[in-house]
């Protein structure tokens, strides 16, 4: 467990502790490398795996976690992974941390990272100086690495690296097609607008009698990734009761011009396992406990400073593990609402029955038709006709053979995107391929494991509509279990 320190970035504890933890840890993990980087002293590396790095010409990303807890949650880390190489290589992972974990491992994110398929090394770097932030040993290392997770602890810490050469070392990482995530305070630095808890944490009661309250304060410009423009995130979300103060982020983030559009969109994560995989198209896919993202799409009533705050149907999507959320096309569908009236939020922020079930479209849940595939259908001449469903609709089937293929036909208009989210039963591994009527793979998802969901995105740009295919493969395994994907048009 990492604690968060009082630290702000003109306090720097001894170099020597930081040292010890680290050496500690050596003597337990028999591959690591430990050392204090020499330019300064409170920067300690610990590098698991290879000592040397993946080179290689492109990568398949970008893709990003966000976890409600500081912990790495292999399910979605598989899948940024996974993404992130194209389902062949290996990646090299940076974990970046502003405190020392206060008992057991020094290196915990990484054990977990280093038991997954595809990482050829991962390096924890210690950073209790926001001056450490241009290290260059810290930065070669993030540069030559193709995902950087932020630890739980402090999001103040990463907040001080803003201007640093790591701000721009991320970035390269992202814009490179590798990936970005964290956990706890690590969410938090990957949003938008980050809430930077640089004068002490908040909590909902105080947020939303004064959002001007000394404790919320923002940092913005840190990172701007791909479709999560405007984005708010935060954590532990039910269990520490943060969705008053979300509203309140998000009320404040639209008063201040904060965001584009004057529209905000809080992201909460439950902690115990929640996490969202974001994929490069945008489409984000929640595994382990509750999330929530919370709209904002118009001035508040009462956001001053020293008053109680009052703002109106904030827009609440409530997502259970399985399912996925189009940040890269928002949906306008599937939410219910919720207000907060000089500072008192409606009864039952955290559950509510939408005031739209998107039946006809939007992005969100609801439901359409369902079509069962019917055998043979295992080219694109001979796919099921998927293209007069009523959208969302719902497509089953089985992997009967090592080498079953099931095609369906659909189509798309020039603007609408294609959402799907397949469930794979334990039986057996499919990938999901989106092709255009040549056959063409246009996009996929291939992620490793029997049982493993997969997921993907498709717009068309192009004036017009057109034919396209959605092709599931098996890849390993075979059985008469049912697999069901989930398709929607917005």
């Amino acid at each position: 467990m990492r604690t968060p320190a009082l630290f702000r970035p003109a306090v720097r504890p001894p170099a020597r502790r930081a040292l010890t933890v680290a050496l500690s840890a050596l003597l337990a993990v028999g591959t690591a490398t430990v050392e204090a980087a020499p330019a300064h002293a409170a920067a300690t590396r610990v590098r698991l795996g290879s000592s040397s790095d993946v080179s290689r010409a492109s990568w398949n990303g970008p893709a990003f976690t966000m976890n409600g807890d500081g912990a790495i949650v292999p399910a979605t880390m598989t899948k940024a992974i996974d993404a992130i190489r194209g389902g062949t290589g290996s990646i090299d992972v940076v974990v970046l941390a502003g405190s020392a974990p206060t008992s057991g491992s020094s290196t915990p994110e990484c054990d977990t990272v280093m038991g997954l398929s595809g990482v050829n090394s991962c390096t924890t770097w210690t950073l209790t100086a926001a001056s450490d932030g241009n290290n260059s040993q810290v930065n070669t290392d993030i540069r030559n690495a193709e995902f950087v997770y932020f630890a739980g602890g402090d999001q103040c810490r990463y907040a001080a690296w803003k201007g640093t050469a790591l701000q721009a070392s991320v970035q390269s990482v992202v814009a490179k097609g590798g990936g970005s995530g964290g956990g706890s305070a690590g969410t938090h630095i990957n949003s938008d607008i980050v809430y930077d808890a640089c004068n002490g944490g908040t909590d909902s009661p105080t947020a939303l009698a004064n959002p001007y309250d000394s404790t919320v304060t923002f940092t913005t410009g840190m990172f701007r990734w791909p479709n999560y423009q405007d984005t708010i995130n935060d954590s532990h979300f039910v269990t520490r009761d943060r969705m008053g103060r979300t509203m309140a982020f998000v009320a404040r983030a639209i008063k201040d011009g904060l965001t584009s559009g004057g529209k905000a969109w809080g992201v909460g994560v439950e902690q115990g396992g929640g996490s969202l995989f974001v994929d490069r198209n945008g489409l984000a896919t929640l595994s382990g406990s509750d999330a929530y993202v919370v709209l904002g799409d118009h001035q508040p009533e009462q956001a001053v400073s020293g008053r109680p705050l009052t703002f109106s149907n904030y827009k609440i999507w409530h997502l259970t593990s399985g399912q996925t959320f189009d940040f890269g096309n928002r949906p306008t569908c599937g939410y219910y609402l919720r207000s907060v009236t000089n500072g008192v939020a409606d009864a039952n922020l955290y559950s509510g029955t939408p005031v739209t079930d998107c039946s006809g479209g939007g992005g969100g849940g609801g439901t359409g038709s369902t079509l069962a595939e019917t055998e043979p259908n295992d080219s694109r001449s001979a796919a099921n006709d998927a293209s007069a469903l009523t959208y969302p609709a719902a497509l089953t089937g089985s992997m009967g053979a090592t080498s079953d293929r099931d095609y369906f036909r659909t189509s798309l208009a020039s603007g609408q995107t294609m959402t799907v989210n397949c469930t794979i039963p334990s039986a057996y591994d499919a990938d999901v391929y989106f092709m255009d009527a040549n056959g063409s793979t246009l996009t996929r998802s291939v992620n490793n494991g029997k049982g493993v969901a997969e997921s993907l995105s498709y717009k068309r740009t192009a004036s017009g509509s057109a034919t396209y295919y959605l092709d599931l493969e098996a890849y390993s395994g075979s059985g008469s279990a049912t697999y069901s994907c989930s398709v929607a048009k917005s």
